[in-house]
């Protein structure tokens, strides 16, 4: 017998214990095993180690998973026994598996190989100097590490110290392994024709569980037996302990060195003399106010009493009382020291710019437009600045000239004017009049001859669609004398309307109806189209003031207590503002957009930073009544407020770009003039477009300008 030719990488063809019987003269297929074996043996002829095939075919094997072993193969002419190489000692494995090994901590084996036998420890005689040494001198000691269950230390592989390095850092064991490859979506990629999860309930799944059923019976036929009865709750006895039990001794000396003395009481005063001065003693009507007041609320708990000599003083009634009470204060009332801090009031004061240097702002009264009869309720000016349009309670409206205070037409309506408006488009002439329950645009035609002709020209362009929808207001056409004195279109509403306030661009106007019981409080109204929305559904409070934002599609609308920012393109709520006060009559939004402020009839006016907060960024109350209107300038730092205690109060109201700065507020004026009538003083109050200067009309009649 020759050797024959290696076909596979060197390693031993491992297989469990036991002969491998196969055919004579076939090829025999072996797999690698996951354990260590014997050698190979044939039944042709019972030697070790022999494989039969036929003569010059190959032996077809997998390549093993040991190829530090090496197997020989010989061919079957002539078969003769091989003796399998014997394995080292350091790869003898130990079959104990995975136990703790201090098992053997105590015998001088450390387990049992595959043919049962004792594998021996291996002798380990280093000390900590020895160990010390191998540290300093063997350059592979960190690399190298002590296998438990052979007992022997093995040094790694750059490939496992690379992998020890990558779970420690908390990658991947495996180098070639992308963690960012492109997902796949192998569920739902492909559609398919019958569902993944679509296997039908089973039938236990809707027929009552006789179980279950049985269980039940048992509980109830024990509970009526009184076999299982609730559980009853324990009673608790009342525990007693020393209070005291636990409390240091030290600490009580520690209370006795902080004692805080009682304060005395106070000493008697002149009204507690048996002759007390005249001034001391009580008239009728103060003893009288004395008896009705509730003992809290008396700054004396005595009525002061004269007797002609101290013989006549009688006993002290409530002595038992009074001494009863300051013994109550000593027992029940706690003590403590208050340390003094020296504070420089002025420290107290924000500090706030003069007013001298945050001119330009209106301090005389300049001009006084008289002409109404009765309380004026609403003014507006002209977006040129040249002309002012009023409202009073006269039913007449008049278009005034504001560097003159001559008034240039008087036109009457049928009912007491509640809100005038002139459109903020200069190249538009249009003025929203209402009263009762109608809202009249008006052309006073004043100013530039071409801006007013566009005006009726656009009016009169209009052509009604094919298709007559119904609206919730009633557009009408004025004609013959009607529009002769200025009128263009009427709207008439279900209801009385309150206030008119018109869009930036000039097309669009707003009109509130404030009514609980109603759903149309507030309406939109498209001039160019002619068309009426009512854009909300349900209104939740009762509609004082609606405003367009100048910048942005939002629209505000105050109630009672709230104002509800909405984004008109989104149609939805956008903030809700909590004004802390009982009753809005009034709101003017900042040019900028980003602030708001609010009048109340409680004598508040509340700003708001939108930006900010949903409160109030500053509360003032330097009105002493209620206030009726509020605005802003369009180019000033300056707001106004009127009141019904007949003052206008300037205030210089600066708004930063930047955002990390506050508002700076500084109350720079209060303007006086209009008369209190009735318990009501300024109305309304509105800025010239250009100029610091402010108009104010009042009950009194009148409307004043302040320059």
């Amino acid at each position: 017998a020759r050797p024959g030719s290696v076909l596979h990488p060197p390693g031993p063809v491992l297989h469990p214990p036991g002969p491998v019987l196969h055919p004579p003269g076939q090829a025999l297929l072996c797999t690698p095993p996951t354990r260590p074996g014997p050698a190979l043996y044939s039944t042709h002829q019972a030697r070790p180690c022999s494989v039969l095939h036929p003569p010059g075919q190959a032996l077809l094997c997998t390549p093993p998973t040991r190829p530090d072993l090496v197997l020989h193969l010989y061919s079957t002419h002539q078969a003769r026994p091989c003796t399998p190489p014997a394995l080292p000692s350091q790869d003898i494995r130990n079959t104990v598996g995975n136990i703790p090994m201090e098992w053997y901590q105590d015998y001088p084996h450390i387990g049992y190989n595959l043919d049962g036998k004792k594998i021996f420890k291996p002798i380990r005689n280093k000390d900590e100097l020895d160990e010390f040494l191998d540290k300093m001198e063997n350059p592979d000691y960190w690399r190298t590490v002590h296998d438990k269950t052979t007992a022997s230390d093995i040094r790694l592989s750059d490939e496992q110290v690379d992998l020890v390095h990558r779970l420690q850092k908390g990658q991947f064991g495996d180098v070639n392994f992308n963690e960012y490859e492109p997902s796949v979506d192998f569920f739902t990629n492909e559609v398919m024709i019958h569902p993944v999860t679509n296997r039908p309930q089973d039938k236990r799944s809707f027929i009552p569980s006789l179980i279950e059923k049985e269980k039940v019976s048992k509980l109830v036929h024990a509970i009526k037996m009184g076999w299982i009865k609730p559980r009853k709750p324990k009673e608790t006895t009342p525990q007693y302990y020393d209070l005291w039990a636990k409390e240091d001794p030290n600490a009580i000396l520690g209370r006795h060195k902080m004692h805080v003395p009682a304060p005395k009481m106070r000493l008697p005063g002149h009204e507690e003399s048996y002759n007390p001065p005249p001034e001391y003693l009580l008239t009728e009507e103060e003893r009288m106010a004395w008896e009705q007041q509730d003992a809290e609320d008396r700054k004396l708990p005595f009525l002061p009493q004269k007797h002609s000599c101290l013989r006549a003083v009688p006993a002290f009634s409530r002595f038992i009382h009074e001494r009863f009470e300051r013994c109550l204060d000593l027992y029940l009332c706690p003590r403590q020291r208050k340390m003094r801090v020296n504070v420089n009031p002025e420290d107290l004061i924000p500090k706030l710019p003069k007013p001298k240097d945050l001119q330009p702002f209106p301090t005389t009264m300049s001009l006084v437009y008289i002409g109404h009869s009765s309380l004026v309720r609403s003014i507006s000016a002209s977006p040129t600045g040249q002309w002012l349009v009023s409202g009073s309670d006269d039913c007449t409206v008049r278009f005034w000239e504001v560097n003159t205070g001559r008034c240039m037409k008087t036109l009457e309506v049928g009912g007491a004017v509640k809100s005038v408006a002139w459109n903020p488009n200069p190249a538009v002439c249009l003025v929203a009049v209402c009263f009762e329950s109608t809202v009249l645009l008006l052309n006073p035609g004043l100013g530039d001859r071409l801006v007013v002709s566009s005006t009726d020209q656009l009016i009169t362009s209009y052509e009604p669609p094919e298709e007559d929808k119904e609206q919730a207001v009633t557009w009408a056409l004025s004609e013959g004398p009607e529009h002769d004195n200025g009128h263009r279109l009427t709207l008439t509403h279900p209801k009385a309307v309150k206030q008119v306030v018109w869009h930036g661009k000039g097309d669009y106007l707003a009109s509130v109806m404030p009514d609980n019981s109603s759903n149309l409080q507030v309406l939109i109204h498209q001039v160019s189209k002619r068309r009426t929305q009512n854009p909300f559904r349900k209104n939740k409070g009762l509609v004082q003031c609606v405003s367009f934002h100048p910048l942005r599609p939002y629209f505000f609308v105050a109630t009672q207590r709230y104002v509800r920012v909405y984004n008109l393109i989104k149609q939805e709520l956008t903030k809700k503002l909590m004004t802390n006060c009982k009753w809005i009559s009034s709101m003017a939004i900042h040019p900028g957009g980003d602030n708001l402020i609010c009048g109340s009839y409680d004598c508040r006016l509340a700003w708001f930073d939108l930006d900010l907060s949903t409160k109030p960024y500053k509360m003032l109350r330097h009105h002493k009544k209620a206030l009726r209107g509020v605005a802003y300038h369009k180019h000033y730092p300056l707001f106004a407020s009127g009141a019904d205690d007949g003052s206008v109060i300037i205030c210089h109201g600066m708004v930063y770009n930047d955002l990390l700065q506050n508002p700076l507020i500084v109350p720079v004026k209060v303007l006086k003039g209009h008369q209190i009538t009735h318990d009501l003083g300024v109305l309304d109050v509105t800025f010239h477009p250009t100029q610091p200067w402010v108009f104010s009309s009042g009950a009194d009649a009148t409307i004043r300008l302040f320059t």
